[in-house]
């Protein structure tokens, strides 16, 4: 293999586990965001909501242990402090009093967002033949696919 080829190869892996810190540190705050949606929400929906919120940060928290290990299978560090997902993410935090169906929009929009970013990161991984991170993003987006259309559903 010639020096070109092994540099770009090396590019593409260290791209590959930027990809996936990035996705930790997204799907992190998006977990935090989540659960503190959960505990806040008020309104003629809180029991239904506060039950939705629920089922969609405990998702979340499975899939954060799986995107660390995939770092470390990788021989990589995964962001592993507030401040350093913080730091990372794309996805802002939300503070303060939220109305039931802006905190539906607001995850609706992370929830898009990581969608869209993941169909990079696929590629970024199978242009280095790396299937089984391809494999952990693609599932990825079905799992958040499914909840940006549940949250379309609830937003009518």
């Amino acid at each position: 293999m010639n020096t070109t080829i092994q540099s770009s190869s090396r590019n593409l892996s260290e791209k590959v586990r930027g990809d996936l810190k990035l996705l930790l540190a997204n799907t992190y705050v998006l977990y935090v965001k989540t659960q503190n949606f959960h505990w806040n929400v008020k309104g003629p929906r809180f029991q239904q909501l506060h039950t939705f919120f629920e089922g969609q940060y405990t998702a979340l928290a499975n899939s954060i242990d799986e995107i660390a290990e995939q770092i470390r299978i990788l021989q990589a560090r995964p962001p592993s402090s507030m401040k350093e997902f913080l730091e990372l993410s794309s996805i802002h935090e939300s503070t303060g009093e939220i109305s039931e169906n802006d905190m539906l929009t607001t995850l609706l929009s992370d929830h898009e967002s990581i969608i869209h970013q993941l169909a990079q990161w696929i590629d970024d991984a199978q242009d280095v033949k790396d299937e089984a991170t391809a494999d952990l993003l693609i599932q990825r987006t079905r799992d958040h696919e499914k909840i940006a259309w549940m949250i379309r559903s609830h937003l009518g």
